[in-house]
């Protein structure tokens, strides 16, 4: 009898499908079942777990579960909902994604750099009126975040010429490629890095020190018509905070695809200002086939060896 995993997920029908047929081709060895679809025999059975947004309440119903595997990069939730239980959560890291996000920091700092925001509203007014050009060697983009997300989008924004600075909260080595980008560190570095920054792209996971990281003071920091770009997690910015300091005119625009809640509310005043560009949680979809291979390599070292894969740490929140 093949192994039992079971996938668990909060997922449209065509999203569910679709992964499930990518992991079953990746593993044929093995049977991927939605929860749903397993007896309460065969949940006793299940040792690994495949999820994404998955009900704590179903993950509750394996008992023999060893591992958890997410198809995410972010494991805030998860780390949230069950990390007290103490099973190791694995999460997703895969080189497609760190494209996939970089190519989207690329395209929005263009954007930026561009004055499309501006442009938009000429239009709306009916304005013909070009704007001066600023090259991207003139630009500072300031990356909030240097895990494997950060470095990607480092190296296509050094590639485009922009001048690229990072920002982490303990020392990352770089590799020699990215040797030209400025880098700082901890409580007195995130201010520096700020206000040098003509963009700055939040690309932090959510942990209980990024919580609310981003907010009046951080802006009040940042250069006078800078722009932000927060593609991490919704919460680490104070949307009150951001929307001051958009009024204000000290902060030009801001591109937000994550929010602290998802769908954003139709009540949400971010829908409306005219200085934030909202985008549906898209700048780093998950690839089902490529997801598919890194979880099959996963699951089999696993088998072969017994070694878990790396987990997050709980207590570091990733």
């Amino acid at each position: 009898m093949p192994e039992l995993i079971a996938f668990l997920a909060t997922l449209d029908a065509d999203e569910e499908a679709a992964f499930v047929s990518a992991l079953s081709g990746a593993l044929p060895e093995a049977s991927i079942r939605p929860f749903a679809g397993l007896s309460a025999a065969q949940r006793a059975e299940v040792e690994i777990a495949i999820v994404a947004n998955p009900d704590p309440a179903e993950v509750a119903l394996l008992p023999r579960l060893a591992w958890i595997q997410s198809l995410w990069a972010g494991v805030e939730r998860l780390v949230r909902d069950l990390g007290a239980r103490g099973i190791p959560i694995v999460r997703l890291v895969d080189p497609e994604l760190a494209r996939t996000m970089a190519e989207a920091v690329l395209a929005w700092t263009y954007y930026l750099q561009r004055d499309m925001p501006a442009y938009r509203r000429q239009q709306a007014a009916g304005l013909w009126q070009p704007l001066p050009y600023r090259p991207p060697a003139e630009t500072t983009v300031g990356l909030l975040g240097l895990g494997a997300l950060g470095t990607a989008a480092a190296h296509r924004l050094a590639e485009a010429g922009f001048r690229v600075a990072a920002w982490s909260r303990s020392p990352k080595p770089l590799p020699a490629s990215l040797i030209a980008v400025e880098t700082f560190t901890g409580a007195d570095g995130l201010p520096r890095l700020l206000a040098l920054s003509d963009i700055v792209v939040c690309l932090l996971p959510l942990t209980a020190q990024t919580r609310g990281l981003l907010g009046a003071t951080q802006f009040g920091a940042m250069k006078a018509g800078a722009a932000l770009m927060n593609f991490g997690r919704g919460p680490i910015v104070v949307t009150d905070d951001l929307l001051a300091a958009l009024d204000a005119g000290h902060l030009s625009h801001a591109v937000l695809d994550v929010f602290d809640s998802e769908p954003l509310p139709p009540a949400s005043p971010l829908w409306r200002h005219p200085g934030v560009t909202v985008l549906p949680h898209v700048t780093g979809p998950t690839n089902p086939r490529t997801a598919a291979a890194i979880v099959a390599h996963n699951v089999r070292t696993y088998r072969e060896t017994g070694r878990i894969p790396d987990a997050v740490d709980i207590g570091r929140g990733y």
